[in-house]
C-alpha cells in the first residue's frame, strides 16, 4: 500500500465552506465507486478553516495519471468536479489547471 497527502484551499467564504462540507456528507455513490475503481482503498479529507488536507491509501499499482484518465471519461465525475470547483481555490504554488497538490513527506515515525 502507498499513502499520499494532498492539499487544496476552499474559497474563504463561510457559506461556501458550509456547503462544501454538506456535499461531502452526501458524496454521490458514483463518485465513491470511481474512487474505489481507481485503486484508492481509503480516503479522508480534513479541513482547517479553508485549507483542505486529503489523505489517501492506495494499492501499490495506483497511478494519478490513470485516475485522471478514468475521471476524464466519466461524465458523473466531471459533473462532480465542476460543482466542487465552485467551492475550491487553487493554491498559489499549484501548476496551472492543478487542483489538489501532492505534499512531500518530510517525516514518518515508524513504531
Amino acid at each position: 500500500m502507498k499513502h499520499y497527502c494532498l492539499l487544496l484551499d476552499l474559497q474563504d467564504d463561510p457559506a461556501l465552506i458550509a456547503a462544501y462540507d454538506e456535499y461531502h456528507q452526501r458524496v454521490w455513490p458514483e463518485i465513491k465507486a470511481s474512487i474505489r475503481e481507481s485503486g484508492i482503498l481509503d480516503m479522508t479529507i480534513y479541513r482547517a478553516a479553508n485549507r483542505l488536507v486529503m489523505i489517501i491509501e492506495t494499492e501499490d499499482d495506483f497511478s494519478f495519471e490513470r485516475k485522471a484518465k478514468l475521471d476524464a471519461s466519466n461524465p458523473r465525475v466531471q459533473e462532480w468536479e465542476q460543482l466542487m470547483s465552485t467551492f475550491q481555490k487553487r493554491l498559489p504554488f499549484a501548476a496551472e489547471g492543478q487542483k489538489w497538490v501532492k505534499a512531500d513527506e518530510v517525516f514518518h515515525l515508524i513504531s
